[in-house]
């Protein structure tokens, strides 16, 4: 598919999961025969013990124009008909919503696929910069290694 399609969100406010999912079943609703959701939540643990919250921070513009090449390249690779990401930026307490990825596709596969490829970017190379907040105060972590290596193994297929 090479038509830009796509919604891109980003926010400080909490969003719906039941809602985007009725949005993407919504849109090619005869045609839709797989549709892929992924929600990462905030957690206790990250590069040290005792998270007790994130705070992330984006360069607006830039950061939609790196999620919409992303969107692109999916769609270039994935037979899809919709795709939305919402990513959430500010402060973040623990259990919290921070990322959703939803993908409409007349097939299963394309739509796992396309869901797994861009939250691996997401991961990866997305331009978010976050800070893990703890009891001794907050530092800023830079992307793991083993989220660089997924994203890597999409470059080889």
């Amino acid at each position: 598919m090479s038509k830009s399609i796509g919604s891109i969100r980003i926010q400080e406010a909490d969003f719906s999961v039941d809602n985007e999912y009725q949005n993407l079943r919504a849109a090619h609703a005869s045609q839709n025969g797989a549709i892929c959701t992924f929600v990462g939540l905030v957690r206790d643990f990250g590069d040290k013990k005792g998270v007790t919250g994130m705070y992330l921070e984006h360069y607006p513009g830039m950061t939609e124009h790196s999620l919409q090449q992303i969107i692109d390249q999916a769609a270039s690779r994935w037979q899809l008909h919709n795709v939305s990401i919402i990513h959430r930026v500010g402060q973040l307490n623990l259990s919290e919503q921070i990322v959703f990825v939803g993908v409409s596709s007349a097939h299963r596969a394309d739509a796992f696929a396309s869901c797994e490829f861009i939250m691996d970017y997401l991961k990866a190379d997305a331009p978010f910069w976050k800070k893990e907040c703890n009891d001794q105060g907050s530092e800023w972590v830079e992307a793991k290694q083993s989220d660089q290596d997924r994203a890597q193994k999409w470059s080889k297929d």
